[in-house]
């Protein structure tokens, strides 16, 4: 089977290797088509979905897969969240979340003022592409988590939901 993940991030397209071990993963830049700092589960999720749709109108397979980051609120306190969506040829859409962690009131000052949390992210750790690498997961996690890691989890949950579905 061939699946294409809407991305050229390392860690996105890791993290669909390794739970899609059998099949041939590619991928493709595919927008999100949200801003560029999602700042909801919903916009986060639409990121996602939006993703694993472009990915199968540039790439012909018989999956496509979404992976977006974003921060959302929860009592006024500001999360790091991460969607995921599959998408088959037949138009059927599964979509997933994982972790979430709060973020230091630091990186929401930055990330009010329009900055992207990987751009934060870099400089707060003072590291080069921390969103290609550890992510922000990474870093405030102590390395317990990456941003692989988190993205797995995510892609075992849409993998597991569409093996389901498609036993009906």
């Amino acid at each position: 089977m061939n699946i294409v993940i809407g991305s050229k991030n390392p860690a996105k397209i890791a993290a669909v290797k390794d739970v899609f071990t059998q099949d041939v993963v590619g991928s493709a830049g595919a927008p999100s088509l949200v801003r560029d700092q999602p700042f909801s589960d919903t916009e986060t999720r639409q990121g996602a979905i939006n993703r694993a749709v472009g990915s199968l109108k540039t790439v012909s397979a018989d999956i496509g897969i979404g992976l977006e980051g974003g921060v959302m609120y929860v009592d006024d306190r500001l999360y790091l969240c991460n969607w995921g969506a599959l998408i088959t040829n037949d138009n059927e859409i599964f979509t997933a979340s994982g972790a979430r962690i709060l973020l230091p009131p630091e990186i929401e000052d930055e990330l009010k003022k329009g900055i992207e949390l990987g751009d934060v992210m870099d400089a707060y750790a003072k590291r080069q592409d921390v969103r290609k690498k550890e992510g922000a997961i990474g870093i405030f996690t102590n390395d317990r988590i990456s941003r692989k890691t988190m993205f797995v989890h995510v892609v075992k949950l849409l993998h597991g939901q569409w093996e389901y579905w498609k036993q009906k």
